[in-house]
């Protein structure tokens, strides 16, 4: 491409449609009557009112993926993604908030609320981008403009996504998570394992006649911080991602109602979480070494299983991001990894898509009280995103 021309975005729609999005409590919650669909019509509707022809379809019950297909009239070439999910997580405690979690005001140049940051304001902007690309003239190939449901639990709207055949034609994803500023083309992968120990239960008083699950918890626990340990040693700490961490997040067993019963079964819950080149399964095969022992059976499951995501910085949709935020910003880009999983992490390994992390919001602010992102960060990104998919798609990287 030749010299650089700003591409107009509608800085003003693109906060109110921020505003309007946080405004609508789409947290997964059926007991208080609230899923995604609120959100993923409003994003539709917009959808429509511009023209483009989007597809709803439903991932689950009440939680519907969003997906428009946005020609660019110039001619073949390649088709990149805008990711962006509907879910939140839920409000929490409103005494821990100064601000309505669901009011969407905008104050001291912020725009507060849940979701503002995690991630409707990165929605947003992925919306007004592809729409100030189309207005500015033909461009080729096409953009897939996605908004996927549950992201926030098991991600069954970029599972449904992938499955659906919908990732087959794409070549490049930026998912538009709050990472301020920085360009994260690699994430951690998280195995959540369940560890269920069964033994056999007795009378506290003669423990001589069970076979206690207790027992070889605090083993297991032992034995987790030494892989944890083993782990950190083979694979030194990753210069965005950090440490390998095997961590203990819960566990059951007996009732306070009877301490004087020896329990049957203990449960285990661990959380790891991994960087690039660490293996799950030798993990989960290493786990299940460590549980069962002196006469206490032991059946390890997985509940979640993402790799960590690791894209080149080459790769065509990191290069045409980064060289769009120089442009944009005018200062250098900044690269970090993704400290947990989003759809990027599905897309990637399942869909075969590289993937690239990258949106407004603070990269810490995620699910806390007082959520918030800075007005001005939304326009910036939505412009970074318009040159982004300009010189992804024409190859001026």
């Amino acid at each position: 491409m030749g010299g650089f021309v700003v591409i107009e975005v509608d800085a003003g729609g693109v906060v109110e449609f921020t505003q309007a999005l946080v405004r609508i409590p789409s947290t997964n919650d059926p007991a208080r009557g609230r899923d995604e669909r609120p959100a993923a019509e409003l994003v539709a509707a917009k959808m429509r009112e511009w023209g483009w022809e989007p597809v709803v379809y439903e991932a689950a019950p009440g939680r519907p993926n969003v997906v428009a297909v946005v020609e660019g009239g110039g001619g073949d070439g390649p088709t990149l993604m805008f990711e962006g999910h509907t879910d939140v997580v839920t409000e929490g405690d409103l005494s821990t908030w100064t601000v309505d979690p669901f009011g969407g005001e905008i104050r001291d140049g912020r725009l507060w609320g849940r979701g503002s940051a995690d991630m409707k304001s990165g929605l947003a902007a992925t919306l007004y981008a592809t729409r100030a690309l189309q207005l500015a003239g033909p461009f080729p190939g096409r953009i897939k403009v996605c908004a996927l449901a549950d992201e926030e639990g098991l991600m069954i709207g970029a599972h449904h996504f992938v499955s659906e055949g919908l990732a087959a034609d794409v070549d490049g994803a930026i998912v538009a998570e709050p990472e301020a500023g920085e360009i994260c083309a690699v994430a951690k992968g998280a195995l959540r394992l369940r560890v269920d120990l069964t033994g056999k239960m007795a009378h506290g008083a003669m423990p001589q006649h069970g076979r206690n699950p207790i027992q070889a918890v605090a083993e297991l626990l032992a034995g987790l911080r030494a892989l944890q340990d083993e782990l950190q040693t083979l694979h030194p700490a990753h210069e965005h991602l950090g440490e390998v961490y095997v961590t203990p997040t819960v566990l059951r067993a007996g009732s306070e109602e009877q301490v004087n019963v020896i329990p049957a079964v203990a449960s285990v819950f661990i959380d790891v979480r991994t960087i690039p080149g660490v293996e799950h399964k030798v993990i989960a095969e290493r786990v299940a070494a460590l549980a069962g022992r002196d006469g206490i059976t032991a059946e390890v499951s997985t509940l979640v299983d993402r790799p960590p995501v690791d894209v080149p910085v080459a790769d065509p949709v990191v290069a045409a991001l980064a060289a769009a935020h120089r442009t944009v910003t005018g200062r250098e880009p900044v690269y970090g990894g993704v400290p947990g999983s989003t759809d990027g992490t599905v897309l990637t390994h399942w869909g075969g898509i590289p993937s690239v992390v990258y949106g407004p919001g603070g990269k810490w602010i995620a699910h806390q009280a007082d959520e918030f992102v800075e007005v001005a960060e939304i326009v910036q990104c939505a412009k970074v995103f318009a040159e982004a998919a300009r010189r992804f798609l024409t190859g001026d990287h």
